[in-house]
């Protein structure tokens, strides 16, 4: 244990001069090779399973409800584990995390809280201040903060005051309650470094922040999730595994799948110096039945906080463990503690000699490796938004089990669930069986991996990590993932709902993202491609009701953008003809088409799957532009609309909204020299286009034009004309272009909401730039107003290939309405500015995503601290949502890289 006082930790940028040896990357390729497994340990523990579908065993499918905050100490968990800022293998077996107490609270802090869907005013959300910042691939080295308030936690307070305010007021944060005042508080940092694949350094750092000594209950805590208590054998089953009190008092875990470990403590904690118990349920507490054994999950909350030394096994035997450490923290000071968590086979015979340097080269070789992720040119800032958002994706990270046919069954050592499960939610899903570490889009708010989030996802992670990025882009077109119909799963709440279909476009632009043209992964971009020819057939099937190549696909994760609940059944009786889907649709023909173009290059039997998703997207974009009459486009607006049919008549759904934006994002350019060596595809498009002029007649492919001189043919769906009216739209900053981005509703909508009538009813949308004030999807998102950073990247990339086609010749002012005439690269760079800013410190320290909180502008112990929400205000730029959706916010780190090659 070292103690030391006034020691600032805080992400100081470091200067010492890096290895020259790409340390990081040989350890990625060792891993990729199966030479060494250095992604075995990572951040794959959740950070919270209580409250979700898989552990949710009612009739009704109430997850928030059958299983609380408050359950969660003392129930085991059936398919995974929850824990603080901790790690655990690659199949979930052993974990380690903190617990907590500060001598006040209720609760043992042995995990996040929050609130439950229906308690907040805008949905679930997070009630903690915690912060990841930084970590590599391999996890070889990670760093993490957690700010623990040194008063009682406000757990009753922050319920019942977000229980009073409804759906206009902001929600009631942890730092309103005042716990963070005159800095009373520890900062908690959690750092691990990996001696080898089965080798990991922990260091855990409390500062006292505050003016007097502070005591702080330290628990670093090893248990094995619970495998045995289900009555079920076979792939994921063990048998009860044990840790024990192991020589020079290290904890000594043993698990017949596993093997040996053991966690060494370089200090000796307080009396008793290491507390056991079972990972299992406590019966008499949750059910007032008798627990089968007297040592239960909840057994250290109850030795702590209630000081029942009864509650834990004298035998020092159990499934959970932890060493107890009893800290007076200095006043501005801060203590250390160093452990060892090592496989039998790889400990070192000195637990801690050399361990701060093995520390210190790891964090070296993180700056090394982030170095070349980094261009050169980007200021001190955008690095330190950049590795943070480096660090988040990485965090993320989580094992995910989830097998839907034992989940609807029950398990034979269980109550049997009621019969009512059996056809209720995901009953269609039964061959679904999830045991992977996957990219999740928030380990608290969004614990579940979502199809759309993960597409995303790996932009990034094509350039961080590329194996990784290909492999879940497989691993969801997997036959145990992907239904047997073709569609790939949504999420856990509804694996059966519609995401926009933008797996191929991630897929294709990771195949050209993690090679050089000439020696790419082929075989990867073939595998996914076969997948993706089912999955395109199911939409295909199942969303162009009349066959008119007007796509209906639903909410398609925009939840509340519509007049309507686009996922449900709508109240006037039958469909929507949807811009977004059909468009979507056409966006999913184009990326199949470059798809089946560069396979055939050495594979001419991808040249008739090619003619036919060029004819598709003929047939998709005629029928939008032209279909009885106009299709979706309205003349008189100059804007793309979803269309209502009901009752043998149709009419546009005049909403201004992204909605209409997502027909810019279907662009392609073809290369002549490409169809050149394809002369089947080029015969029988030339004879397409010159025999079926009916459908070709608003295609940018007859446009003449800069693109013609330099080999290039445009696919689009608007014709330069219409792009230029939707554009004047996109950059009027009455309507969608905001200081942070593009909105997700126009700005107009604030002062004169869209009303809709139809017989007595009346249906409004209104320009809400914050938290959504509609229960419309649930209310904990919203798509009215928001910045949203997924849309905004897809908006960006095309107005690159517009500009790559159109070049000078078409320039558009940008603001609309100011003079200034910028062509459509310059657009997106724009773009990439305002999104980017979201997050970089102005004059005064401020950075927008933090809103008007002091602490994040010029506190040092807040400052230099970023957070990547689900979504961004419209106005303000102030993070929404989910808190740590690093996931698909982490789409900024492309645009500050293209923000400094600017300069």
């Amino acid at each position: 244990m070292r103690l030391r006082r006034g020691t600032d930790r805080v992400l100081s940028p470091r200067k010492a001069k890096p290895p020259a040896v790409g340390a990081e990357a040989e350890r990625l390729a060792e891993d990729a090779r199966r030479e060494k497994n250095w992604k075995r340990w990572g951040p794959y523990l959740s950070e919270r399973q209580w409250g979700t579908v898989r552990e949710d065993y009612s009739e009704y499918g109430n997850c928030w409800e059958y299983f609380r905050h408050d359950d969660a100490r003392s129930r085991a968990y059936r398919w995974g584990e929850d824990g603080l800022l901790g790690i655990t293998d690659r199949e979930g077996r052993l974990c380690f995390a903190l617990a907590l107490w500060n001598g006040r609270d209720p609760i043992l802090k042995e995990r996040l809280f929050g609130l439950a869907g229906p308690e907040g005013n805008h949905g679930e959300d997070v009630k903690e201040c915690y912060f990841y910042l930084d970590s590599t691939p391999t996890h070889s080295w990670m760093r993490a903060l957690y700010k623990y308030p040194q008063a009682e936690y406000p757990y009753a307070r922050l319920v019942e005051e977000n229980r009073r305010r409804g759906r206009l007021d902001p929600e009631f944060e942890l730092v309103d309650t005042g716990v963070f005042d005159d800095n009373r508080y520890f900062d908690v940092f959690v750092e691990y470094a990996k001696a080898s694949p089965n080798d990991v350094l922990v260091r855990i750092t409390a500062a006292n922040r505050g003016p007097d000594p502070a005591p702080l209950h330290l628990l670093p805590t090893l248990w094995f999730r619970n495998t045995w208590s289900w009555g079920r054998t076979g792939e994921g089953y063990w048998p009860k595994p044990r840790i024990s009190r192991g020589a020079a008092g290290a904890l000594l875990a043993e698990h017949a799948g596993f093997g040996r470990f053991r966690l060494e403590a370089e200090s000796a904690p307080v009396e008793p110096l290491a507390l056991f118990t079972e990972n299992e349920t406590n019966a008499a507490r949750l059910f007032r039945s008798p627990n089968p054994q007297p040592y239960v999950k909840d057994a250290f909350h109850e030795a702590v906080v209630h000081g029942r030394k009864d509650a834990v096994n004298p035998e020092e035997v159990g499934t959970k463990a932890a060493l107890h450490y009893l800290l007076e923290v200095p006043p501005r000071g801060e203590v250390t503690l160093r452990l060892r968590l090592s496989s039998e086979e790889e400990a070192p015979a000195g637990a801690f000699a050399g361990f701060d340097r093995i520390f210190e080269t790891r964090r070296r070789e993180a700056d090394s490796f982030y170095e070349a992720m980094i261009p050169p040119g980007m200021t001190e800032e955008e690095v330190r938004v950049g590795r943070q958002a480096y660090g988040g994706l990485l965090w993320t990270k989580q094992f995910f089990h989830f097998a839907v046919k034992d989940w609807l069954e029950g398990d034979p050592s269980q109550p049997p669930p009621p019969e009512r499960r059996k056809s209720g939610r995901n009953s269609a899903w039964t061959h679904l069986y999830n045991r992977d570490v996957i990219s999740m889009p928030d380990k608290w708010e969004y614990p579940w991996y979502a199809a759309w989030d993960l597409a995303f996802h790996m932009i990034p992670f094509a350039r961080l990590d590329p194996d990784f990025a290909k492999e879940q882009l497989v691993l969801l077109l997997r036959e145990w993932y992907m239904h047997p119909n073709g569609q790939i799963p949504a999420y856990e709440f509804a694996f059966g709902d519609v995401n926009p279909p933008v797996h191929s476009w991630a897929a294709w632009r990771t195949y050209k993202m993690t090679g050089r043209k000439g020696s790419r992964d082929r075989v990867f971009l073939a595998r996914v491609f076969q997948k993706l020819l089912l999955n395109f057939t199911w939409w295909v099937n199942r969303k162009d009701p009349e066959g008119r190549n007007l796509f209906a696909g639903g909410f398609l994760g925009l939840d509340n953008i519509g007049v309507f609940d686009r996922s449900r059944q709508l109240p006037t009786g039958g469909h929507l003809e949807q811009a977004d889907g059909t468009a979507w649709m056409a966006f999913y023909c184009l990326t199949m088409l470059s798809m089946a173009i560069e396979l055939a290059s050495e594979d001419p039997a991808y040249e008739d799957v090619a003619s036919k998703f060029f004819e598709h997207f003929v047939a998709i974009t005629d029928s939008m532009n032209t279909l009885g009459g106009a299709g979706l486009w309205d003349e008189e607006d100059g804007f793309y609309y979803d269309r209502l049919r009901v009752d043998g008549h149709d009419f546009p759904l005049r909403v201004r909204s992204m909605v209409g934006l997502v027909p810019i994002f279907a662009v392609e350019i073809l290369e002549e020299n490409v169809i050149a060596k394809l002369p089947g595809f080029r015969k029988r498009m030339q004879w397409f286009l010159e025999n079926r002029k009916d459908l070709a007649r608003h295609i940018s492919y007859m446009e003449g034009g800069r693109g013609d001189a330099h080999g290039h043919r445009l696919l689009a769906i608007p014709s330069r004309d219409r792009l230029e009216r939707v554009l004047g739209y996109l950059l009027d900053e009455t309507e969608f272009l905001s200081p942070h981005g593009i909105r997700a509703l126009s700005r107009v909508y604030g002062e004169r909401p869209y009303t809709f009538s139809i017989g007595a009813e009346e249906y409004r949308v209104s320009y809400d730039p914050g938290e959504s004030t509609t229960g419309v999807f649930g209310g904990n998102s919203n798509w009215r107003g928001p910045v949203w950073f997924p849309m905004n990247y897809l908006l960006i990339e095309a107005l690159e290939r517009y500009h790559h086609y159109y070049g000078n010749d078409l320039t558009v002012e940008l603001p609309t309405g100011s003079g200034r005439r910028a062509n459509l690269r310059e657009v997106a760079l724009e773009l990439a500015r305002r999104l980017s800013s979201t997050f970089l410190p102005d004059a005064t320290g401020r950075r927008p995503c933090h809103g008007d909180d002091p602490r994040y502008a010029t506190d040092p112990h807040w400052k230099d601290l970023v957070l990547f929400h689900e979504y961004f205000h419209g106005e303000t730029g102030r993070g929404l949502g989910a808190s740590h959706q690093t996931g698909w916010t982490a789409l900024v780190l492309r645009l500050l890289k293209d923000v400094a090659r600017s300069r």
